[in-house]
Protein backbone atom coordinates (compact mmCIF):
# COMPACT_ATOMS: atom_id res chain seq x y z
CA UNK A 1 0.00 0.00 0.00
CA UNK A 2 2.79 2.44 0.99
CA UNK A 3 3.98 1.96 -2.59
CA UNK A 4 0.97 2.60 -4.38
CA UNK A 5 0.27 5.57 -2.28
CA UNK A 6 3.61 7.34 -2.70
CA UNK A 7 3.81 10.30 -4.94
CA UNK A 8 4.56 10.83 -8.45
CA UNK A 9 7.95 12.15 -9.75
CA UNK A 10 6.85 16.24 -10.57
CA UNK A 11 8.25 15.63 -13.49
CA UNK A 12 4.86 13.29 -14.27
CA UNK A 13 2.24 15.08 -12.39
CA UNK A 14 3.09 17.82 -14.50
CA UNK A 15 2.49 16.71 -16.91
CA UNK A 16 -0.52 14.59 -16.18
CA UNK A 17 -1.72 18.04 -15.04
CA UNK A 18 -2.21 19.85 -18.38
CA UNK A 19 -4.67 17.38 -19.42
CA UNK A 20 -7.14 17.51 -16.49
CA UNK A 21 -6.60 21.09 -15.61
CA UNK A 22 -7.77 22.56 -18.82
CA UNK A 23 -11.63 20.60 -18.25
CA UNK A 24 -11.85 22.63 -15.37
CA UNK A 25 -13.13 26.12 -17.56
CA UNK A 26 -14.78 23.58 -20.20
CA UNK A 27 -16.56 22.32 -17.29
CA UNK A 28 -17.37 26.15 -15.85
CA UNK A 29 -18.42 27.01 -19.28
CA UNK A 30 -21.30 24.97 -19.38
CA UNK A 31 -22.74 26.14 -16.15
CA UNK A 32 -22.87 29.93 -17.91
CA UNK A 33 -26.39 29.12 -19.28
CA UNK A 34 -27.62 25.30 -18.56
CA UNK A 35 -30.38 25.89 -21.79
CA UNK A 36 -26.90 25.61 -23.60
CA UNK A 37 -26.45 21.67 -22.61
CA UNK A 38 -30.26 20.24 -21.78
CA UNK A 39 -30.13 16.96 -22.64
CA UNK A 40 -30.66 12.90 -21.34
CA UNK A 41 -29.01 9.74 -21.84
CA UNK A 42 -31.42 8.14 -23.71
CA UNK A 43 -31.58 11.30 -26.32
CA UNK A 44 -32.98 9.09 -29.42
CA UNK A 45 -36.29 8.64 -26.76
CA UNK A 46 -36.08 11.97 -25.33
CA UNK A 47 -36.27 13.78 -29.35
CA UNK A 48 -39.82 11.79 -29.56
CA UNK A 49 -41.39 13.62 -27.49
CA UNK A 50 -40.72 17.17 -29.45
CA UNK A 51 -43.62 17.96 -32.05
CA UNK A 52 -43.37 20.46 -35.09
CA UNK A 53 -43.90 23.51 -33.24
CA UNK A 54 -40.02 22.64 -30.90
CA UNK A 55 -37.37 24.88 -31.32
CA UNK A 56 -33.66 23.49 -32.25
CA UNK A 57 -30.75 25.38 -31.80
CA UNK A 58 -27.45 24.53 -33.21
CA UNK A 59 -24.44 25.03 -29.85
CA UNK A 60 -21.46 27.00 -31.12
CA UNK A 61 -17.87 27.44 -29.46
CA UNK A 62 -15.91 30.22 -31.51
CA UNK A 63 -17.45 28.93 -34.39
CA UNK A 64 -16.97 25.37 -33.97
CA UNK A 65 -20.09 22.88 -33.61
CA UNK A 66 -20.07 21.75 -30.22
CA UNK A 67 -23.48 20.63 -29.50
CA UNK A 68 -27.81 21.35 -29.99
CA UNK A 69 -30.89 21.86 -27.54
CA UNK A 70 -34.21 21.51 -28.76
CA UNK A 71 -37.33 23.28 -26.32
CA UNK A 72 -40.83 23.51 -26.61
CA UNK A 73 -44.05 24.72 -24.31
CA UNK A 74 -46.98 22.16 -24.00
CA UNK A 75 -50.12 23.56 -22.40
CA UNK A 76 -51.14 22.11 -19.19
CA UNK A 77 -54.77 22.38 -17.35
CA UNK A 78 -53.46 24.57 -15.16
CA UNK A 79 -50.34 26.57 -16.94
CA UNK A 80 -47.84 25.55 -19.10
CA UNK A 81 -44.79 22.63 -19.01
CA UNK A 82 -41.97 23.53 -20.54
CA UNK A 83 -39.29 21.12 -22.05
CA UNK A 84 -35.71 21.35 -23.10
CA UNK A 85 -33.33 18.32 -24.12
CA UNK A 86 -30.28 18.53 -25.82
CA UNK A 87 -26.30 17.45 -25.90
CA UNK A 88 -22.92 18.80 -25.83
CA UNK A 89 -19.84 17.20 -26.98
CA UNK A 90 -16.28 18.37 -26.48
CA UNK A 91 -12.80 16.45 -27.74
CA UNK A 92 -10.13 18.13 -25.47
CA UNK A 93 -6.19 16.55 -25.90
CA UNK A 94 -7.45 13.57 -27.22
CA UNK A 95 -10.42 12.54 -24.96
CA UNK A 96 -13.82 13.30 -25.94
CA UNK A 97 -16.24 14.40 -23.05
CA UNK A 98 -19.96 14.33 -23.33
CA UNK A 99 -22.89 16.57 -21.83
CA UNK A 100 -26.47 15.15 -21.70
CA UNK A 101 -28.71 17.11 -19.71
CA UNK A 102 -32.21 17.38 -19.78
CA UNK A 103 -34.64 20.19 -17.71
CA UNK A 104 -38.67 20.44 -17.20
CA UNK A 105 -40.32 23.25 -15.56
CA UNK A 106 -44.09 23.31 -14.36
CA UNK A 107 -45.16 27.18 -14.70
CA UNK A 108 -48.15 29.14 -14.02
CA UNK A 109 -50.36 31.02 -16.63
CA UNK A 110 -47.92 33.71 -16.09
CA UNK A 111 -44.90 31.41 -16.75
CA UNK A 112 -44.09 32.04 -12.65
CA UNK A 113 -42.19 28.77 -11.40
CA UNK A 114 -43.83 25.80 -9.53
CA UNK A 115 -41.77 23.26 -9.79
CA UNK A 116 -38.48 21.70 -12.19
CA UNK A 117 -36.29 18.75 -12.51
CA UNK A 118 -33.09 18.88 -13.74
CA UNK A 119 -30.94 16.12 -14.89
CA UNK A 120 -27.08 15.75 -15.83
CA UNK A 121 -25.17 12.55 -16.97
CA UNK A 122 -21.22 13.22 -18.43
CA UNK A 123 -21.49 9.94 -19.38
CA UNK A 124 -20.87 7.80 -15.99
CA UNK A 125 -24.78 7.94 -14.67
CA UNK A 126 -26.90 10.94 -14.08
CA UNK A 127 -27.50 13.46 -11.25
CA UNK A 128 -30.79 14.78 -10.35
CA UNK A 129 -31.69 17.94 -8.79
CA UNK A 130 -35.64 18.22 -8.30
CA UNK A 131 -37.46 21.26 -6.81
CA UNK A 132 -41.03 22.30 -6.00
CA UNK A 133 -42.40 25.88 -4.75
CA UNK A 134 -44.35 26.51 -2.43
CA UNK A 135 -44.56 30.95 -1.93
CA UNK A 136 -40.90 31.20 -1.01
CA UNK A 137 -39.75 27.63 0.38
CA UNK A 138 -37.97 25.61 -2.01
CA UNK A 139 -37.96 22.03 -1.23
CA UNK A 140 -34.85 20.07 -3.16
CA UNK A 141 -34.44 16.43 -3.79
CA UNK A 142 -30.86 16.30 -4.87
CA UNK A 143 -30.16 12.56 -6.14
CA UNK A 144 -26.60 11.16 -6.72
CA UNK A 145 -24.58 7.37 -6.78
CA UNK A 146 -28.28 6.15 -5.71
CA UNK A 147 -28.93 8.13 -2.85
CA UNK A 148 -31.61 11.19 -2.42
CA UNK A 149 -30.86 13.98 0.00
CA UNK A 150 -33.76 16.26 0.76
CA UNK A 151 -34.35 19.87 1.97
CA UNK A 152 -36.05 23.02 2.16
CA UNK A 153 -35.16 26.20 2.17
CA UNK A 154 -36.73 29.92 2.37
CA UNK A 155 -35.92 32.13 -0.96
CA UNK A 156 -35.75 35.52 -0.30
CA UNK A 157 -37.87 36.07 -3.29
CA UNK A 158 -40.03 33.62 -5.74
CA UNK A 159 -37.44 32.44 -8.40
CA UNK A 160 -37.45 31.74 -11.90
CA UNK A 161 -35.54 29.54 -13.87
CA UNK A 162 -33.38 30.94 -17.01
CA UNK A 163 -34.89 28.25 -18.97
CA UNK A 164 -38.41 30.08 -18.72
CA UNK A 165 -36.82 33.33 -18.43
CA UNK A 166 -37.85 34.08 -22.14
CA UNK A 167 -41.40 33.19 -21.52
CA UNK A 168 -41.52 35.34 -18.85
CA UNK A 169 -40.30 38.42 -21.05
CA UNK A 170 -42.89 37.75 -23.69
CA UNK A 171 -45.55 37.97 -21.13
CA UNK A 172 -45.63 41.81 -21.34
CA UNK A 173 -41.82 42.49 -20.37
CA UNK A 174 -40.71 42.84 -24.39
CA UNK A 175 -40.67 46.71 -24.29
CA UNK A 176 -37.79 48.81 -25.90
CA UNK A 177 -36.14 50.53 -22.80
CA UNK A 178 -37.39 48.48 -19.89
CA UNK A 179 -35.14 47.10 -17.13
CA UNK A 180 -36.20 44.23 -14.92
CA UNK A 181 -34.53 41.83 -11.82
CA UNK A 182 -35.39 38.61 -11.51
CA UNK A 183 -34.06 36.01 -8.76
CA UNK A 184 -33.00 33.55 -10.83
CA UNK A 185 -32.03 29.68 -9.49
CA UNK A 186 -29.83 27.69 -11.47
CA UNK A 187 -30.96 24.02 -10.46
CA UNK A 188 -27.13 23.00 -11.25
CA UNK A 189 -25.35 24.76 -8.42
CA UNK A 190 -28.82 24.90 -5.93
CA UNK A 191 -28.49 28.30 -5.51
CA UNK A 192 -30.29 31.67 -6.22
CA UNK A 193 -29.29 35.13 -7.56
CA UNK A 194 -30.68 38.10 -9.08
CA UNK A 195 -30.41 38.51 -12.97
CA UNK A 196 -30.75 42.18 -14.34
CA UNK A 197 -32.22 42.04 -17.66
CA UNK A 198 -32.59 44.93 -20.23
CA UNK A 199 -34.38 45.06 -23.34
CA UNK A 200 -33.15 46.84 -26.32
CA UNK A 201 -34.78 47.65 -29.97
CA UNK A 202 -36.07 45.33 -32.27
CA UNK A 203 -33.84 43.60 -35.08
CA UNK A 204 -33.82 41.29 -38.12
CA UNK A 205 -32.07 38.40 -37.34
CA UNK A 206 -30.02 36.72 -39.96
CA UNK A 207 -28.21 33.91 -40.52
CA UNK A 208 -31.28 31.69 -39.70
CA UNK A 209 -33.51 29.29 -41.93
CA UNK A 210 -35.53 32.46 -42.05
CA UNK A 211 -34.41 35.77 -40.93
CA UNK A 212 -36.88 37.21 -38.16
CA UNK A 213 -37.44 40.03 -36.30
CA UNK A 214 -36.67 39.71 -32.26
CA UNK A 215 -36.30 42.10 -29.41
CA UNK A 216 -32.03 42.51 -28.41
CA UNK A 217 -32.41 41.56 -24.90
CA UNK A 218 -29.35 42.00 -22.43
CA UNK A 219 -28.90 40.51 -19.38
CA UNK A 220 -26.34 40.07 -16.60
CA UNK A 221 -26.11 37.38 -13.86
CA UNK A 222 -23.17 36.98 -11.56
CA UNK A 223 -21.38 39.11 -13.50
CA UNK A 224 -21.85 37.41 -16.55
CA UNK A 225 -23.28 39.28 -19.58
CA UNK A 226 -25.35 37.64 -22.30
CA UNK A 227 -27.11 39.05 -25.38
CA UNK A 228 -30.21 37.23 -26.60
CA UNK A 229 -32.41 38.08 -29.25
CA UNK A 230 -36.06 37.11 -28.28
CA UNK A 231 -39.12 36.94 -30.57
CA UNK A 232 -42.48 38.29 -29.26
CA UNK A 233 -43.78 35.10 -28.56
CA UNK A 234 -41.05 34.55 -26.24
CA UNK A 235 -38.47 32.01 -28.63
CA UNK A 236 -34.64 32.91 -28.05
CA UNK A 237 -33.10 32.63 -31.85
CA UNK A 238 -29.48 33.46 -31.31
CA UNK A 239 -27.83 33.76 -27.94
CA UNK A 240 -24.15 35.01 -27.29
CA UNK A 241 -21.95 35.16 -24.30
CA UNK A 242 -18.52 36.92 -24.19
CA UNK A 243 -16.58 33.33 -23.21
CA UNK A 244 -17.19 32.78 -27.28
CA UNK A 245 -20.50 30.28 -26.86
CA UNK A 246 -23.43 31.15 -29.35
CA UNK A 247 -26.63 29.47 -29.73
CA UNK A 248 -28.87 29.98 -33.23
CA UNK A 249 -31.72 28.86 -34.43
CA UNK A 250 -31.29 25.86 -37.00
CA UNK A 251 -33.42 22.96 -38.21
CA UNK A 252 -33.50 20.00 -36.58
CA UNK A 253 -31.23 18.60 -39.56
CA UNK A 254 -28.41 20.91 -39.12
CA UNK A 255 -28.93 21.08 -35.36
CA UNK A 256 -28.44 17.17 -34.51
CA UNK A 257 -25.36 17.63 -36.93
CA UNK A 258 -22.14 17.17 -34.87
CA UNK A 259 -18.78 17.89 -35.23
CA UNK A 260 -15.75 18.43 -32.81
CA UNK A 261 -12.73 19.52 -34.40
CA UNK A 262 -9.20 19.84 -33.65
CA UNK A 263 -9.40 23.61 -33.83
CA UNK A 264 -12.02 23.67 -31.43
CA UNK A 265 -9.85 21.43 -28.89
CA UNK A 266 -6.75 23.54 -29.38
CA UNK A 267 -9.21 26.86 -28.71
CA UNK A 268 -10.43 25.33 -25.57
CA UNK A 269 -6.44 24.89 -24.79
CA UNK A 270 -5.91 28.20 -25.58
CA UNK A 271 -8.77 29.51 -23.80
CA UNK A 272 -8.01 28.26 -20.48
CA UNK A 273 -4.54 29.30 -20.17
CA UNK A 274 -3.40 32.51 -18.52
CA UNK A 275 -0.41 33.18 -20.26
CA UNK A 276 2.50 35.63 -17.71
CA UNK A 277 4.96 38.11 -19.04
CA UNK A 278 7.87 36.52 -16.60
CA UNK A 279 11.55 36.95 -16.98
CA UNK A 280 12.39 34.08 -14.73
CA UNK A 281 11.46 30.80 -15.91
CA UNK A 282 9.83 28.09 -13.61
CA UNK A 283 10.84 24.49 -14.40
CA UNK A 284 9.57 22.89 -11.22
CA UNK A 285 6.51 24.59 -9.55
CA UNK A 286 7.37 22.48 -6.47
CA UNK A 287 10.95 24.59 -6.37
CA UNK A 288 8.84 28.01 -5.85
CA UNK A 289 9.10 29.54 -2.37
CA UNK A 290 8.12 32.69 -3.32
CA UNK A 291 6.38 34.52 -6.10
CA UNK A 292 5.02 38.22 -6.88
CA UNK A 293 2.19 38.64 -9.55
CA UNK A 294 0.63 41.98 -11.28
CA UNK A 295 -2.96 41.41 -11.91
CA UNK A 296 -5.33 42.67 -14.51
CA UNK A 297 -8.98 42.37 -15.50
CA UNK A 298 -10.12 40.84 -12.46
CA UNK A 299 -13.21 42.56 -12.84
CA UNK A 300 -15.33 42.84 -9.81
CA UNK A 301 -13.27 40.46 -7.48
CA UNK A 302 -11.29 41.72 -4.96
CA UNK A 303 -8.54 39.26 -3.44
CA UNK A 304 -8.25 41.42 -0.24
CA UNK A 305 -11.22 40.24 0.99
CA UNK A 306 -11.52 38.86 4.04
CA UNK A 307 -13.35 35.83 2.37
CA UNK A 308 -10.55 35.11 0.50
CA UNK A 309 -7.82 35.29 2.92
CA UNK A 310 -5.33 32.79 3.55
CA UNK A 311 -2.54 32.52 5.14
CA UNK A 312 -0.08 31.75 1.80
CA UNK A 313 -1.60 34.63 -0.13
CA UNK A 314 -0.91 38.31 0.10
CA UNK A 315 -2.26 41.29 -1.71
CA UNK A 316 -0.94 44.61 -1.44
CA UNK A 317 -2.81 46.98 -4.00
CA UNK A 318 -2.69 45.32 -7.38
CA UNK A 319 0.51 43.24 -5.86
CA UNK A 320 0.04 39.51 -5.29
CA UNK A 321 2.69 37.63 -3.36
CA UNK A 322 2.44 33.73 -3.22
CA UNK A 323 4.55 32.23 -0.72
CA UNK A 324 5.94 28.52 -0.08
CA UNK A 325 2.61 27.02 2.54
CA UNK A 326 5.38 24.64 3.45
CA UNK A 327 6.48 27.84 5.09
CA UNK A 328 2.99 28.40 6.71
CA UNK A 329 3.07 28.90 10.98
CA UNK A 330 0.22 27.91 12.83
CA UNK A 331 -1.79 30.96 14.25
CA UNK A 332 -4.82 31.61 16.77
CA UNK A 333 -7.39 29.16 16.59
CA UNK A 334 -10.45 29.53 13.63
CA UNK A 335 -13.65 29.14 15.75
CA UNK A 336 -15.11 29.15 12.57
CA UNK A 337 -13.62 26.01 11.17
CA UNK A 338 -16.11 23.32 12.56
CA UNK A 339 -18.62 24.87 9.94
CA UNK A 340 -16.92 23.01 7.34
CA UNK A 341 -17.41 20.00 8.62
CA UNK A 342 -21.19 19.38 7.83
CA UNK A 343 -22.29 17.67 4.89
CA UNK A 344 -23.81 19.91 1.78
CA UNK A 345 -25.51 19.18 -1.79
CA UNK A 346 -22.58 17.37 -3.58
CA UNK A 347 -20.23 17.17 -0.65
CA UNK A 348 -21.92 14.47 1.18
CA UNK A 349 -19.56 13.25 3.86
CA UNK A 350 -22.47 11.72 6.21
CA UNK A 351 -23.01 9.01 3.15
CA UNK A 352 -22.16 5.73 4.09
CA UNK A 353 -20.45 4.81 1.35
CA UNK A 354 -18.11 7.97 1.50
CA UNK A 355 -17.82 7.58 5.46
CA UNK A 356 -16.45 3.68 4.96
CA UNK A 357 -13.71 4.56 2.11
CA UNK A 358 -12.57 7.83 4.39
CA UNK A 359 -12.46 5.14 7.27
CA UNK A 360 -10.46 2.82 5.31
CA UNK A 361 -8.08 5.35 3.91
CA UNK A 362 -6.72 6.74 7.19
CA UNK A 363 -6.77 3.37 9.12
CA UNK A 364 -3.80 3.36 11.32
CA UNK A 365 -2.74 7.07 10.87
CA UNK A 366 -2.58 9.54 13.83
CA UNK A 367 -2.84 12.94 13.71
CA UNK A 368 -4.79 15.12 11.62
CA UNK A 369 -1.37 16.29 9.42
CA UNK A 370 -0.76 12.53 9.19
CA UNK A 371 -4.37 11.70 7.89
CA UNK A 372 -5.05 14.62 5.68
CA UNK A 373 -1.89 13.75 3.22
CA UNK A 374 -2.84 10.28 3.41
CA UNK A 375 -6.04 11.40 1.81
CA UNK A 376 -4.44 13.12 -0.53
CA UNK A 377 -2.47 10.04 -1.84
CA UNK A 378 -5.68 7.88 -1.53
CA UNK A 379 -7.97 10.29 -3.64
CA UNK A 380 -4.92 10.71 -6.13
CA UNK A 381 -4.48 7.07 -6.59
CA UNK A 382 -8.34 6.16 -6.79
CA UNK A 383 -9.44 8.49 -9.55
CA UNK A 384 -8.49 7.91 -13.21
CA UNK A 385 -7.54 11.37 -14.62
CA UNK A 386 -10.56 12.12 -17.31
CA UNK A 387 -11.42 15.64 -18.35
CA UNK A 388 -15.56 15.86 -17.40
CA UNK A 389 -18.48 17.81 -17.70
CA UNK A 390 -20.41 17.17 -14.54
CA UNK A 391 -21.64 18.50 -11.30
CA UNK A 392 -18.98 16.85 -8.98
CA UNK A 393 -21.07 15.30 -6.21
CA UNK A 394 -18.43 13.30 -3.90
CA UNK A 395 -20.98 9.96 -3.76
CA UNK A 396 -21.29 10.06 -7.30
CA UNK A 397 -17.27 10.36 -7.78
CA UNK A 398 -16.48 7.62 -5.44
CA UNK A 399 -18.40 5.34 -7.52
CA UNK A 400 -17.43 6.66 -11.20
CA UNK A 401 -13.86 7.28 -9.57
CA UNK A 402 -13.55 9.22 -13.08
CA UNK A 403 -12.62 13.10 -13.21
CA UNK A 404 -10.77 16.27 -13.18
CA UNK A 405 -9.76 18.31 -10.29
CA UNK A 406 -13.38 19.45 -9.71
CA UNK A 407 -14.04 15.60 -9.07
CA UNK A 408 -10.97 15.23 -7.06
CA UNK A 409 -11.46 18.10 -4.91
CA UNK A 410 -15.55 17.17 -4.36
CA UNK A 411 -14.53 13.61 -3.44
CA UNK A 412 -11.31 14.61 -0.77
CA UNK A 413 -13.55 17.13 1.11
CA UNK A 414 -16.30 15.09 1.29
CA UNK A 415 -14.02 12.33 2.80
CA UNK A 416 -12.09 15.43 5.03
CA UNK A 417 -14.85 16.24 6.64
CA UNK A 418 -15.97 12.21 7.09
CA UNK A 419 -12.93 11.78 9.48
CA UNK A 420 -13.53 15.31 11.04
CA UNK A 421 -11.23 17.15 9.59
CA UNK A 422 -12.98 20.69 8.33
CA UNK A 423 -12.17 21.52 4.94
CA UNK A 424 -13.34 23.42 2.06
CA UNK A 425 -12.84 24.14 -1.81
CA UNK A 426 -10.52 26.83 -3.48
CA UNK A 427 -10.57 27.63 -6.90
CA UNK A 428 -8.22 29.49 -8.73
CA UNK A 429 -5.46 29.32 -11.11
CA UNK A 430 -2.34 26.71 -10.92
CA UNK A 431 1.21 27.28 -12.96
CA UNK A 432 1.52 24.30 -15.86
CA UNK A 433 4.53 24.02 -18.65
CA UNK A 434 4.88 28.34 -18.99
CA UNK A 435 1.01 29.76 -18.29
CA UNK A 436 -1.48 29.72 -15.42
CA UNK A 437 -4.29 27.41 -15.72
CA UNK A 438 -7.69 27.78 -13.86
CA UNK A 439 -8.32 24.77 -11.22
CA UNK A 440 -9.93 23.61 -7.80
CA UNK A 441 -8.47 22.16 -5.40
CA UNK A 442 -9.10 21.40 -0.92
CA UNK A 443 -8.08 23.64 1.99
CA UNK A 444 -7.80 21.83 5.31
CA UNK A 445 -7.99 23.18 8.98
CA UNK A 446 -5.50 21.36 10.86
CA UNK A 447 -5.90 21.85 14.77
CA UNK A 448 -3.05 22.07 16.83
CA UNK A 449 -1.94 22.51 20.73
CA UNK A 450 -2.14 25.54 22.79
CA UNK A 451 -5.28 26.51 20.93
CA UNK A 452 -3.89 27.18 17.61
CA UNK A 453 -4.06 25.60 14.01
CA UNK A 454 -3.63 26.76 9.93
CA UNK A 455 -5.89 26.55 6.89
CA UNK A 456 -3.46 24.60 4.76
CA UNK A 457 -3.88 23.84 0.40
CA UNK A 458 -3.68 20.43 -0.72
CA UNK A 459 -3.92 19.00 -3.94
CA UNK A 460 -5.16 15.70 -4.26
CA UNK A 461 -5.47 16.04 -8.74
CA UNK A 462 -1.59 17.21 -8.67
CA UNK A 463 -0.92 14.47 -5.46
CA UNK A 464 0.44 17.54 -3.66
CA UNK A 465 0.72 17.55 0.35
CA UNK A 466 0.68 20.79 0.61
CA UNK A 467 -0.03 22.39 -2.96
CA UNK A 468 2.95 24.08 -4.45
CA UNK A 469 3.10 28.45 -4.06
CA UNK A 470 1.61 29.10 -7.60
CA UNK A 471 -1.61 28.15 -6.65
CA UNK A 472 -3.68 31.64 -6.91
CA UNK A 473 -6.66 31.64 -5.00
CA UNK A 474 -9.67 33.82 -6.55
CA UNK A 475 -13.00 32.39 -5.28
CA UNK A 476 -13.76 29.98 -2.40
CA UNK A 477 -17.02 27.48 -2.53
CA UNK A 478 -19.18 25.45 -4.36
CA UNK A 479 -20.48 25.68 -7.65
CA UNK A 480 -22.13 29.21 -7.57
CA UNK A 481 -18.94 30.50 -6.41
CA UNK A 482 -16.57 29.05 -8.84
CA UNK A 483 -19.09 30.33 -11.53
CA UNK A 484 -18.07 33.73 -10.31
CA UNK A 485 -15.00 33.53 -11.79
CA UNK A 486 -16.31 33.08 -15.36
CA UNK A 487 -15.88 36.45 -16.39
CA UNK A 488 -12.23 36.37 -15.94
CA UNK A 489 -11.70 34.19 -18.90
CA UNK A 490 -10.05 35.22 -21.84
CA UNK A 491 -9.63 38.94 -20.00
CA UNK A 492 -7.22 38.58 -17.17
CA UNK A 493 -3.64 39.30 -17.87
CA UNK A 494 -0.57 38.57 -15.14
CA UNK A 495 2.77 39.93 -14.88
CA UNK A 496 5.31 37.82 -12.47
CA UNK A 497 7.65 40.71 -11.16
CA UNK A 498 9.95 38.49 -9.37
CA UNK A 499 10.09 34.47 -8.20
CA UNK A 500 12.65 33.02 -5.32
CA UNK A 501 13.15 29.51 -5.91
CA UNK A 502 14.69 26.56 -3.34
CA UNK A 503 18.26 27.30 -3.53
CA UNK A 504 20.17 24.51 -5.50
CA UNK A 505 17.17 24.34 -8.14
CA UNK A 506 18.12 23.65 -11.44
CA UNK A 507 15.88 23.55 -15.13
CA UNK A 508 14.91 20.25 -16.53
CA UNK A 509 17.23 20.16 -19.57
CA UNK A 510 15.98 18.93 -22.63
CA UNK A 511 16.15 15.61 -22.78
CA UNK A 512 17.36 14.72 -20.43
CA UNK A 513 14.99 11.64 -18.52
CA UNK A 514 14.80 10.56 -14.84
CA UNK A 515 16.74 7.42 -14.02
CA UNK A 516 13.70 5.69 -12.18
CA UNK A 517 10.19 6.77 -12.32
CA UNK A 518 9.31 4.71 -9.71
CA UNK A 519 5.69 3.14 -9.45
CA UNK A 520 2.87 5.49 -10.87
CA UNK A 521 -0.18 5.74 -9.07
CA UNK A 522 -1.91 6.32 -11.73
CA UNK A 523 -2.10 5.75 -15.37
CA UNK A 524 -0.63 8.07 -18.27
CA UNK A 525 -3.58 8.84 -20.36
CA UNK A 526 -3.67 7.72 -24.36
CA UNK A 527 -6.01 9.61 -26.75
CA UNK A 528 -9.36 8.08 -26.83
CA UNK A 529 -12.24 7.41 -30.05
CA UNK A 530 -13.78 10.43 -30.35
CA UNK A 531 -17.34 8.30 -30.10
CA UNK A 532 -20.19 9.18 -27.34
CA UNK A 533 -20.61 5.44 -26.79
CA UNK A 534 -17.43 3.75 -27.76
CA UNK A 535 -15.91 3.33 -23.90
CA UNK A 536 -19.60 2.32 -22.46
Amino acid sequence: MRAFLRPLPPIITRSLSALVLVAWVAAMTALVRQSYLQASPTLAADLARYGSSAAWRGVYYRGEKIGFTVSQTVATPDGFEIQEDGRLQMSLLGATSAAAIRTTAQVDRAFALRAFDFSLDPGTGPIHVRGRLADRDLTLEITSGGATRTETRRLDAPPALALNLPRVLANGGLVEGARHTWTIFDPATSSSAPMTVTVGGRELVRGLPVPLPAFRVGMEFAGLRTTSWVTDTGEVVREESPLGLITVRESPETAQAMAVSNRMRIDLLEAAAVVPDMRTPIAAPRDVRRMRLRLDGLGEIDLSSPDLASAWQRVDGGIVELIDPQAIAPGPSDAAAAAFLAPEPFIESDAPEILAEAAAAVDGVAGDRARAERLTRHVNALLEKKPTVSLPSAREVLRTRVGDCNEHTALYVAMARAVGIPARIDVGLVFVHGAFYYHAWPEVYLAESGGRGLWLPVDPTLNQFPADATHLLLARGGLDRQAAILPLVGRMQMAVIDVELAPGSTPILVGRQPADLGGLSVPLPRPQRACCACER
